[in-house]
């Protein structure tokens, strides 16, 4: 069928056959499991060098903040040092919770899922389908035992590992029945069961993004306030249409609810207990006992220019909350509240070095890392500057202006970088990591200029 399709001589007098290209994609296929399966054994070994026994060591305390044993796996696999899947994932060119996957998976399977890691080490079963096993036996809620999951991993080994997800879920949900590892629920009782769950909740779905710039907020409450909610979205909606609104009335309950967001804190428990003193005093205007507004920040970034003696900003710019596209006629519809507080910071040249001769970082120099990096610096983590420590890449001396030496680590804007947490963490207490040339190179990567808006 190959064949036909390429015609004759499609390729020359050298060309592949189809059954030449279809074996050679077989045997990719294959070299491809195998190295994945080799892979997964070398993480495995990779834990088996650094054992919780590797960090202890023989003094009485312990200092915050360094490595720790830490368990990547279920009941009945050894535990880890924790920062060996750093350098794991630098080697690898994963985050670090990337490779701290791989190395669960690897022990999961070699403890718990014998008969599935012979099948994969033997090459038949794909090491994919193996860690999806080992990922639904690691986080199973409730947790099995050692002795629950040997009797998923007999099911899955007699079929190759050939299970899909639902049929997983449903071999999960059996062994915790027969090996009875769930609590009893008290909802499931037929005659009171609804008496042991409160079904209340207030749910933001932030993970979908409507193209129109609007979120789905879904909540289930209380008979009473559900009734004085509803009755105040209706109040506010017809005060809208009232001041010439034409927006349809969902769309003005929408923002009734919004505008109670930001204006209504606790239904004004800031003023209770002052009835009889609020009544002796002169009346006051409707805003002078309105509640501050709470303050939420966003971060949006916007090319500008100038047209003449005007700044001109561009019409899309970036959000940093969720890395998304902002359009600037959203961002001029949530300032047009009188009640917004809008700060437009200028432009912050990314190029220019910055210092400051003390240890604590200005707002100023802070934001300019923050911008310049975007992201932890560490090889391959991805996780937003706007939450990541700002960390001296040289260590700052605090001793060297009493001793007159020059400052070996200054707070400068080349001296700083962005780190998460767990990476400071590792820069801090190990020496494998602040060092490394990748980490090096990230650290002095690409700078971009832009503006920064917050609402």
């Amino acid at each position: 069928m190959i064949e036909t399709l390429l015609g004759p001589g499609a390729g020359g007098a050298d060309a592949l056959t189809g059954s030449d290209l279809l074996a050679s994609i077989r045997a990719e296929r294959l070299a491809e499991n195998a190295a994945a399966a080799c892979q997964l054994d070398l993480a495995a070994q990779w834990a088996d060098l650094h054992p919780p026994e590797s960090i202890h060591s023989a003094a009485a305390f312990s200092v915050p903040g360094t490595d720790h044993e830490e368990p990547l796996a279920g009941e009945g696999c050894p535990l880890v040092a924790e920062f060996c899947v750093a350098e794991l994932g630098t080697v690898l060119g994963v985050s670090s919770t990337s490779a701290k996957k791989l190395i669960g998976h690897a022990l999961e399977l070699r403890h718990r899922l014998p008969r599935l890691w012979a099948q994969v080490q033997a090459g038949c079963v794909p090491a994919w389908r193996a860690r999806s096993v080992a990922e639904t036996t690691i986080h199973s809620t409730p947790s099995l035992t050692r002795e629950a999951a040997g009797f998923v991993d007999a099911q899955v080994a007699a079929v190759a590992g050939r299970i899909g997800p639902a049929q997983l879920d449903r071999l999960v949900a059996e062994t915790i029945k027969r090996y009875d590892l769930a609590d009893p629920d008290p909802a499931a009782d037929p005659e009171d069961g609804y008496l042991s769950v409160d079904p209340r909740h207030a749910t933001l779905h932030d993970e979908d993004v409507h193209f129109a710039g609007t979120m789905r907020f879904e909540a289930e409450l209380d008979i009473a306030d559900a009734l004085d909610l509803d009755r105040e979205l209706a109040h506010h909606a017809a005060q809208q249409k009232a001041l010439g609104s034409t927006e349809s009335l969902d769309v003005r309950r929408s923002k009734a609810l919004g505008d109670l967001a930001r204006t209504q804190t606790a239904l004004d428990l800031a003023m209770s207990g002052g009835v009889e003193a609020r009544s002796a005093r002169t009346p006051a205007t409707d805003g002078d006992h309105l509640p501050v507004a709470r303050e939420v920040v966003i971060h949006a970034h916007f090319d500008a220019g100038s047209v003449g003696e005007q700044t001109v900003f561009g019409p899309t710019g970036r959000l940093e909350e969720g890395q998304r596209l902002v359009l600037l006629d959203q961002v001029r519809y949530w300032c047009g509240d009188s009640r917004t507080k809008v700060t437009v910071k200028p432009v912050i040249d990314l190029n220019t070095e910055l210092s400051t001769p003390a240890y604590a970082i200005p707002d100023r120099i802070r934001d300019q890392v923050i911008l310049r990096d975007r992201t932890c610096v560490f090889p391959f983590c991805t996780r937003p500057a706007r939450g990541c420590d700002v960390d001296h890449v040289v260590e700052y001396d605090h001793h060297a202006e009493a001793d007159g030496r020059p400052q070996p680590g200054p707070t400068a804007s080349r001296n700083l970088a962005c780190l998460c947490r767990f990476h400071h963490r590792l820069k801090t207490h190990c020496d494998c990591a602040s060092g490394h040339p990748l980490w090096v190179a990230r650290r002095s990567g690409a700078v971009q200029s832009g503006v920064g808006v917050l609402v």
